[in-house]
């Protein structure tokens, strides 16, 4: 993203529009993060990124059309099978990669399999699900796995991208702070070879910390929570909140509200 900002500035170009910058690197990152997957999709298109963004945007649509609500009816419109054909592609590739994942570990014994991803730091959120076990020592099913690679995918890109840019955006405009920020990095990064930062070293970028903190305090990505209740839950003096009923918490307020 860099290289290609660096290039338009050379050609002479002033503005961008960032946010779909800033989107693709998300989903280039989050690709890698998941699956230890490189989609380039900055440099070319990706039928898999493709299908995550027409995700993104036909959900958001359908969320505004009441009587769309209804997968009957959904289904049978031209966005419906949309979502469906992207739906599935987006399913199959989750599932390829965690057969081929499967496969892998079963050829070798968990802490080889382990082993090899952490000497070779390419342990990935799929590996980690592929270990995980619960209280009982039962594996997550390939559905589960697939479920959670998926809202990470879907929930950490746009939210992830958007926060970026308003970071830059206040950045921006207080030049003061981008300048502090830019010597605190710097300076963390004197005399070190390569010049990446790792992990350890957040704790070392107070300054950046407390803007990244504070423009998302301003420019909060996501605004709304929601929770259903799955029982009924008795409250200490006696009074129940039914089962089904929706509890929706942001900008600063929270509510109940009945839900079938």
């Amino acid at each position: 993203m860099h290289a290609k900002w660096k290039h338009l500035s050379s050609e002479g170009s002033a503005r961008l529009e960032m946010f779909e910058h800033i989107s693709l690197m998300t989903l280039d990152s989050l690709q890698k993060c998941l699956f230890g997957f490189d989609s380039n999709c900055q440099e070319s298109p990706s039928e898999y990124i493709s299908a995550i963004l027409e995700l993104s945007s036909l959900i958001i649509k359908r969320s505004l059309q009441l009587f769309l609500f209804v997968d009957f009816l959904y289904y049978h419109t031209a966005d419906g099978r949309r979502f469906r054909k992207a739906c599935d592609l987006v399913h199959n590739f989750t599932d390829a990669v965690i057969r081929e994942r499967r496969h892998t570990l079963s050829s070798q014994n968990h802490d080889e399999f382990l082993k090899s991803k952490t000497k070779s730091k390419t342990l990935d959120f799929i590996d980690v699900l592929l270990l995980a076990k619960d209280e009982h020592g039962k594996e997550l099913s390939d559905e589960d796995i697939r479920a959670e690679a998926d809202t990470f995918m879907f929930g950490g890109h746009d939210t992830t991208a958007s926060a970026l840019s308003w970071i830059l955006y206040n950045l921006a405009r207080h030049p003061e702070y981008q300048e502090r920020c830019r010597q605190e990095v710097q300076e963390l990064l004197r005399d070190r070879e390569p010049e990446e930062i790792e992990w350890d070293d957040l704790a070392q970028l107070p300054f950046l910390t407390m803007c990244i903190k504070e423009s998302l305090r301003l420019h909060s990505p996501v605004i709304d929570l929601l929770r259903r209740c799955t029982r009924d839950i008795v409250l200490p003096d006696g009074r129940v909140i039914p089962k089904g009923v929706l509890k929706v918490k942001g900008e600063g307020r929270s509510r109940w509200e009945a839900s079938e």
